[in-house]
C-alpha cells in the first residue's frame, strides 16, 4: 500500500514495506542524498533529519512510523536556523571531510530552534551523538555560538 511523505515540503508517494528505514526511502526511493549512512544504529548522527523540527535518526525511523513533516539538508535556504547553522560552518571552516556534516547541521539547528542562546554544555549534550572522524569539534561549537548570535540579530 503507498505511502506519503512530506519531504522538504514536497509530497512523495512510495510503495515500500513499512519497516524500511526513512534513511533507504530518502537515499534510494527520492534521491535525496545528503543524508548520510554511517552506522545504520544511530550511534553516529550522519543520517540526522528533522520530524516535525525534531532531529531523529533516520536510519532507525521505519517508513510506517514517521509522524510528521521530513527535512532533510536539502530542505535548506529559509532563512531559519539550517540556514544560520550553513553559513556559520562555511564561515569557521568546520568540514574537513565533510561526511557527517549535514547530520551535524540538522542537529544543531534543530538545537538552536529549542534553544537559541545554547552554553558550551548545551551544545556538547546536543551534539554528542553525531560523531566527526576528522574532530573538527572546536569548530562546531564555534559556529554553533555564530548562528546562536545571527538568529538573535535577525
Amino acid at each position: 500500500m503507498p505511502t506519503t511523505l512530506r519531504i522538504n515540503g514536497t509530497p512523495h508517494q512510495v510503495d515500500l514495506p513499512g519497516e524500511v528505514p526513512l534513511l533507504w526511502v530518502l537515499r534510494d526511493e527520492i534521491g535525496l542524498t545528503g543524508t548520510k549512512y554511517g552506522c545504520g544504529v544511530a550511534a553516529c548522527g550522519a543520517c540526522t533529519v528533522h520530524i516535525d523540527g525534531e532531529a531523529v535518526r533516520s536510519c532507525q525511523v521505519a517508513l510506517s512510523d514517521v509522524w510528521g513533516e521530513v527535512t532533510t539538508i536539502e530542505g535548506r535556504g529559509a532563512p531559519d536556523a539550517m540556514a544560520a547553522v550553513q553559513q556559520a560552518w562555511v564561515d569557521h571552516q568546520v568540514a574537513q571531510c565533510g561526511y557527517c556534516q549535514s547530520g551535524q547541521i540538522m542537529q544543531a539547528a534543530s538545537l538552536l530552534a529549542e534553544n537559541p542562546t545554547p552554553s558550551d554544555a548545551d551544545i556538547d549534550e546536543a551534539m554528542q551523538g553525531n560523531l566527526c572522524r576528522c574532530g573538527t569539534y572546536p569548530r562546531i561549537r564555534a559556529a554553533v555560538h555564530t548562528a546562536a548570535r545571527k538568529l538573535q540579530e535577525a
